[in-house]
């Protein structure tokens, strides 16, 4: 069920002791990472669908989709995106890739790719069509190599959508303008439609997405070795299928909260000396704590009446052995720790004092992120993060559904604390129907971690077909009006090819920190 391979230059984590996923990090790509200048937050999301959902693949594909694609794969495209795996969450419906620059999610019927700073995101977007082709086994158009076409996967649908650049000077290849961005997507795909959400002098999102059954440009010329094949089933199992895809469909949503002006307090805490301050200090209260249990179980022991059962104690790790003359109360640590030892005799663990995933657990435990989704709610949640020198954050969530029958979800969180171009996101697949609790609250539990001047909203949800006056859409986004201690500035309400758009733009009700900083303005 959970692949436990380890791929090569991979460990194991220290911080991988619990949750069902596995978790596997790569050393080499976290060697000399730095987030020392300034630092482009605002991300670029892509989602590629080659089918509705995980139960409508093509007979032609692998069984597996997308999953069946090995890691080293995916590494060759991201070469080109410019970013690196840092290490990777696979699970049986998800595999989530952690990166230099963000996120990447790998489901059977659709890739999520995130990626910030000058990533070439666009760049990669052919690859993926190849690999979804040749690996996975997809509907495509043959390459035409007179031309210079690569084979390309059919996709179901695509969308592709950012925030307002805050340095787009700095930007790369096809992401100098949205109007470049737009014109690379139309170069691959009929009918595609393109939106500039909110106000243009103002907090603004971009957005693309292609209809339903997606068209490759030009009209894709067909596979002929690939034969057309007819799926004849039983009724019964049609509808089962069906309903299964339909239940799919209708939790299918992703809310985005994209913060810029972090409170400077709260943006402390994604500093790498002030996440080793905590660490160090949770270290040695562990320790202290440590000590009083052993002494308190030690004095317990040399109390006993003669004959007093003492598997107790063994069961719970605290005695190796007894004899006469020794108690060796520190069986179940680290080597090299005593009973009698002082705080400045204990050897602080390296890992705790330098970048990389054991602080990122650290951090992503002391915020509050990892309990946005608690494990008491989501037994096999696993979290992976990572925290970069001298600053920054990036962490991925796989959140399988505390309910035998349901998906695995995703959140994903990204930090640019440094007060100059301070931009924080959080990004989660989790239907609202399943938490429990209204979006309004994980908004507020998000926003309340960071303290942002400003932020937006997008809630993207799939359309209810009764709900044809849109009066749903309209309802949710009205429950999203109140944010503690801010004030909405923007709403709109967007009736698009299957889905509903709400947006939101918030500031804080004591910024006083001026107009937004919009760096790209207009088309």
């Amino acid at each position: 069920m959970v692949n436990t391979e380890i791929p090569k230059h991979c460990t194991t984590s220290p911080s991988s002791f619990s949750g069902t996923p596995l978790l596997t990090i790569n050393r080499e790509a976290t060697i000399d990472l730095d987030s020392t200048n300034t630092f482009e937050g605002p991300e670029k999301l892509l989602e590629v669908w080659f089918s509705a959902s995980p139960l409508s693949l093509p007979e032609a594909s692998t069984p597996s989709g997308l999953k069946v694609v090995p890691s080293e794969v995916w590494k060759e495209m991201l070469d080109l995106v410019n970013c690196k795996v840092l290490s990777i969450v696979e699970s049986e419906d998800v595999d989530a890739y952690l990166l230099s620059e963000s996120s990447m999610f790998v489901f059977p019927h659709k890739l999520i790719l995130k990626t910030c700073g000058m990533t070439t995101l666009l760049s990669g977007l052919p690859k993926i069509l190849e690999i979804a082709a040749l690996a996975a086994k997809f509907p495509h158009a043959l390459g035409d190599a007179v031309h210079g076409k690569a084979t390309a996967a059919i996709p179901y649908r695509v969308f592709y959508s950012r925030k307002n650049f805050l340095f787009p000077d700095r930007q790369r290849g096809p992401h100098r303008s949205w109007r470049d961005e737009v014109k690379s997507l139309d170069r691959l795909f009929l009918g595609g439609s393109a939106y500039m959400i909110g106000k243009m002098n103002g907090e603004h999102w971009y957005l693309y997405l292609t209809e339903p059954n997606t068209m490759l440009t030009p009209p894709a010329t067909p596979d002929r070795e690939q034969p057309v094949k007819v799926l004849d089933l039983p009724d019964s199992r049609l509808r089962t299928k069906a309903q299964a895809m339909d239940l799919d469909d209708r939790q299918d949503e992703t809310l985005e909260i994209l913060m810029t002006d972090l409170e400077l307090e709260n943006a402390k805490q994604f500093y790498l000396d002030h996440a080793s301050a905590v660490a160090e200090g949770q270290y040695f209260q562990q320790a202290h704590e440590a000590r009083k249990d052993a002494r308190t179980h030690l004095g317990s022991i040399n109390d006993m009446d003669e004959g007093e059962d003492i598997e107790q104690y063994r069961a719970n790790g605290v005695v190796e052995k007894i004899c006469d003359d020794s108690v060796d109360v520190f069986s179940n640590t680290s080597d090299g720790y005593s009973a009698s030892a002082s705080d400045d005799e204990l050897t602080y663990p390296q890992e705790l004092t330098t970048e990389g995933h054991a602080l990122g657990t650290v951090v992503s435990d002391s915020s509050g992120l990892s309990a946005v989704y608690p494990t008491s709610r989501y037994p096999d949640a696993r979290v992976d993060a990572y925290l970069f020198t001298p600053c920054g954050f990036s962490a991925n969530g796989v959140i399988p559904s505390p309910d035998e029958e349901g998906s695995t979800h995703y959140f994903t969180v990204h930090v640019t604390p440094e007060p100059h171009c301070s931009y924080a996101s959080f990004e989660t697949n989790v239907p609202a129907s399943q938490t429990g609790r209204e979006t309004a609250d994980v908004i507020q539990q998000v926003v309340g971690i960071f303290k942002p001047g400003r932020f937006s909203v997008t809630l993207f949800e799939a359309k209810d077909v009764a709900d044809e006056d849109m009066s749903n859409a309209k309802k949710k986004a009205g429950k999203l009006e109140a944010i503690k201690g801010y004030r909405r500035v923007d709403r709109i309400v967007h009736d698009l090819e299957g889905y509903d758009l709400v947006f939101k733009y918030y500031e804080r009700f004591d910024w006083e920190g001026g107009a937004p900083r919009l760096g790209e303005v207009g088309f």
